[in-house]
């Protein structure tokens, strides 16, 4: 086995033991990344080797004084809606192509903090706008089982350098499935975690509501590994949950060798109906057979406001888009248009010049249901729908008369598609975030596991994700469900080819 195929777990076992050191480490990686391979994928917008070497060299030192944390010394990438200092932080948009912000994001401070080594910044649909990485004004990224593919998004540079085995860690962002989706098609893993667990001081803002910060990575045991750095209070994010409401610093690898004995897995009808592909269906009623193996048992239910999902997210998120994003304006900081006339001019030019087409699509769409004599009409209508999606989880996951401990179903109605297939089609991208939007609309936690590979079209193989949906805070009996489907499977280990 070569080094960049293995997991955080063996990386940190064998950097505590000293049997390669982090320069090392971070060496290798960094010249998979600036490879022809790593190239040609378009996953990193931004890397700097010394800056990465100075941190590998601090972690060098801290592993040799004896004080270092189990992640000291692990490489990772950042998707570069996380802000950092020395990369420059982009949100994948020409708005802002130059921007170094002076400060860390909490994600990005805690984790460096752990000793971890930053190895860039990865690439994404422009402010986290889009299923399939095709949005970013950098340039579409391919995904590695297949480049006529996309990786899915908006962490689609992220999956893909996990895949591509060009960074054992990364970070992810999810607002509507941004974590899940893109790691379903490149097949790794990745927790998006209960709203307001992880920090978004220092996340570019999309949609306040809805975004949450996460790790990708090759196993659930890592991932585990990674939110217990990630996860915690910070007084800087007022969407932050204080230690009373649950944001305390937890261990979540502690549950992570419980048996699956009594499990009660809950089966969306919803889930399994017009529009999924056959042969992703086939792979998730694989994996919940094997979970039957496991000592789970199956409980059909219905979440009946699934379908609602799609318009009510597509009118809070543009709405909070709209707010958010009209602080890119070319007066403070950011892209500024030239050859204007007068302030409304530059105004104009410069979004509509820095923009790329998405991000105008769901700013005019947001500004729209905020307006008076509308705002009742979708904006108010679609946070009352909100409500009744999180009342289906609810019902069937909380209280004395639950019915299941933990959901499961696919991440996505297919596999990944061709590159451009959607790209004329905004309302078809919308729609293959059918089965990831009413988790991120109730705030709940969810992941997605590798479980096989789908047929896909004329161009072969394509890997698919299992969704597994938790009640609040219940991210360590994800994790610990997902880590034992993985001990009994190999899916997770599986790489592109010639990887």
């Amino acid at each position: 086995m070569t080094i960049h195929t293995k997991t955080i777990k063996e990386l940190s076992t064998l950097l505590q033991a000293k049997e390669i050191s982090a320069t090392e480490l971070a060496t290798h990686f960094l010249d998979r990344i600036e490879s022809a391979q790593g190239s040609d994928l378009n996953a990193f917008l931004h890397v700097d080797r010394a800056l990465t070497l100075a941190q590998a060299a601090d972690a060098d030192a801290r592993l040799a004084a004896g004080n270092a944390h189990p992640l000291t010394g692990v490489p990772i990438a950042h998707k570069d809606i996380f802000v950092t200092r020395g990369w420059r932080s982009t949100a994948g948009s020409k708005m802002l192509g130059d921007y170094v912000s002076p400060f860390d994001a909490t994600v990005v401070e805690k984790l460096h903090a752990a000793g971890m080594v930053h190895l860039g910044k990865l690439n994404c649909d422009e402010f986290a706008m889009g299923s399939g990485n095709e949005n970013s004004a950098f340039g579409a990224v391919k995904n590695p089982w297949d480049k006529l593919a996309v990786p899915g998004g908006s962490s689609g540079g992220s999956a893909a350098a996990v895949a591509a085995r060009l960074a054992p860690a990364v970070t992810g962002t999810d607002t509507g499935g941004s974590i899940r989706q893109p790691a379903a098609f490149c097949g790794i893993t990745g927790i998006k975690p209960t709203y307001g667990r992880v920090s978004r001081y220092g996340m570019i803002a999309f949609a306040s509501s809805l975004d949450q910060g996460g790790p990708m990575a090759q196993t659930a045991e890592d991932c585990a590994l990674l939110l217990s750095s990630m996860a915690g209070y910070d007084e800087r994010d007022s969407t932050s949950l204080a230690p009373e409401q649950g944001g305390v610093h937890e261990d979540f690898t502690r549950n992570l060798n419980e048996p699956l004995a009594g499990l009660r897995i809950g089966v969306p009808k919803e889930y399994f109906g017009e529009g999924l592909a056959a042969d992703v269906e086939q792979a998730v009623r694989a994996a919940l057979a094997k979970f039957v193996e496991l000592g789970a048992t199956l409980v059909d239910i219905s979440l009946p406001n699934t379908a609602l999902s799609i318009p009510a997210y597509y009118m809070i998120a543009p709405a909070e888009a709209s707010s958010n994003l009209s602080r890119f304006d070319g007066v403070r900081y950011g892209f500024r248009a030239e050859g204007y006339k007068d302030l409304q001019d530059m105004y104009k030019k410069t979004r509509a010049q820095g923009f790329g087409p998405e991000v105008q699509r769901r700013i005019m769409v947001g500004t729209y249901v905020l307006c008076h004599g509308y705002y009742d009409a979708y904006y108010v209508k679609a946070q009352k729908i909100r409500r009744l999606i999180a009342n289906d989880f609810a019902h069937v996951l909380s209280g004395p008369n639950a019915v299941c401990d933990v959901i499961m179903g696919p991440v996505a109605p297919t596999v990944a598609w061709d590159l451009g297939d959607k790209t004329d089609d905004p309302v078809a991208n919308y729609l293959a975030d059918i089965f990831t939007l009413s988790t991120s609309l109730a705030g709940l936690p969810g992941m997605s596991i590798p479980v096989g590979f789908g047929q896909g079209d004329k161009n072969g193989k394509r890997p698919v994700g299992l969704q597994i949906i938790g009640n609040y805070f219940a991210e360590a009996k994800l994790l610990n469900v997902a880590h034992q489907y993985q001990q009994a499977t190999d899916w997770h280990t599986r790489a592109p080819s010639g990887i």
